[in-house]
């Protein structure tokens, strides 16, 4: 997405693949310690078969590295579980910086791993993590997949109906659900397409608030939809939502970016962008999480100057709406010059000031994340 993670010129590539084992957990607590080599994927499934849930959930889970999760911030579709993440991490100097307290609350002086959390391997190597797994709910089988007009008020009824059992609330836009015509007949017909996740403790409970939900919103805007109790169902219809990107690269090149918006703001980025760049674009879609990111993504045949017409257009109107330029996979490479959208002059001076501090001779992810005036 960003390059974060590519050398550029002169640099030397640390692995941290053989770090993969998992090193304490508490079956009380849910706290597990675990090395950052391991992939999500394994992490998900050994605390699933100790009845807790990963709070991470990512479309590249079968490949991404937890400690580059840590190092980009990512959060992924589970966007209203709780992730508590203390890391121990080794410094340029060598020095190791242990932050790997288990405690919920901590207001010893400064939070220090959060320096760490999201800065993209600039000012240390993060190489142990400890994380906070939610007990597995007991009934945790409804995976309701909808077909909407309205986004923004299928999301507020879900909040306001659903209440402690809602738990992600995805969705793909017409132009995405054209990358999956061969599914639905009708997804040229479709506003939205919505993928609602509850999770509960007790079924009953849950199945009521769940019909009282689908019975208000047939009433309104529900169009069509089905609700999904079978593992393999509920697999299928996730697929749906982490396979977009695969379906795109069908249009031609894709340009992707991943905002941070407003929740009234989520959509209208993706409206402004198509109206602006017109028939130059293949396709103009968005996905992604309602209350937090929209993945934005152009579509290309062949049009050699269009990224012009893109960029910065798109971080100009982020700015405008006080969105995030890089909602999940940070800055890297190809966003560090474009900071100044989303950081003011002073906080970024004072990353500058940080990064100087705890990595003097710059051998730290060099290039990544701050702009060319502080590099």
């Amino acid at each position: 997405m960003v390059g974060g993670s590519v050398p550029v010129y002169d640099e030397i590539i640390l692995s941290t693949a053989l770090m993969n084992n998992v090193l304490n957990f508490d079956s009380v607590s849910g706290i597990l310690s675990y090395q950052t080599g391991c992939v999500l994927e394994s992490l998900s499934l050994y605390l699933e078969d100790r009845n807790y849930i990963m709070p991470l959930d990512l479309g590249a889970k079968g490949s991404c590295h937890i400690g580059g999760n840590v190092a980009t911030n990512a959060g992924g579709l589970r966007l209203l579980l709780l992730c508590v993440c203390i890391c121990g991490k080794v410094l340029a100097d060598g020095r190791a910086l242990d932050c790997l307290a288990t405690l919920r609350k901590d207001n010893t002086g400064y939070d220090l791993k959060q320096l760490f959390i999201g800065s993209e391997g600039t000012l240390g190597v993060i190489t142990t993590v400890t994380i906070l797994g939610p007990r597995s709910p007991i009934y945790d089988a409804c995976n309701v997949f909808l077909l909407f007009e309205q986004l923004l008020q299928t999301f507020q009824r879900c909040r306001g109906m659903l209440g402690e059992i809602f738990s992600a609330f995805e969705f793909l836009d017409r132009e995405c659900t054209r990358t999956h015509t061969h599914r639905f007949s009708n997804a040229f017909e479709l506003n939205f397409l919505v993928i609602i996740k509850t999770s509960g403790s007790n079924p009953t409970h849950d199945e009521e608030k769940l019909h009282q939900f689908l019975e208000a919103m047939t009433s309104s805007q529900l169009i069509d939809g089905t609700v999904a109790t079978e593992e393999a169902k509920i697999k299928a219809l996730w697929s749906l939502r982490e396979r977009v990107t695969e379906a795109l690269t069908h249009d031609g090149f894709t340009y992707k970016y991943d905002i941070s918006l407003p929740i009234e703001r989520i959509y209208q980025l993706v409206t402004d962008m198509r109206e602006h760049l017109g028939d130059r674009a293949k396709s103009v879609v968005g996905y992604g999480h309602v209350g937090k990111t929209v993945c934005l993504c152009v579509s290309v045949s062949f049009y050699p100057d269009l990224l012009a017409s893109i960029e910065p257009f798109v971080y100009e109107w982020t700015a405008r709406f006080q969105g995030s330029i890089s909602a999940e996979h940070g800055l890297g490479l190809k966003k560090r010059n474009y900071i100044y959208y989303s950081k003011a002059s002073l906080a970024v001076a004072l990353m500058g000031n940080i990064k100087t501090m705890l990595d003097p001779k710059g051998i730290l992810n060099p290039y990544k994340t701050l702009p060319d005036d502080l590099q």
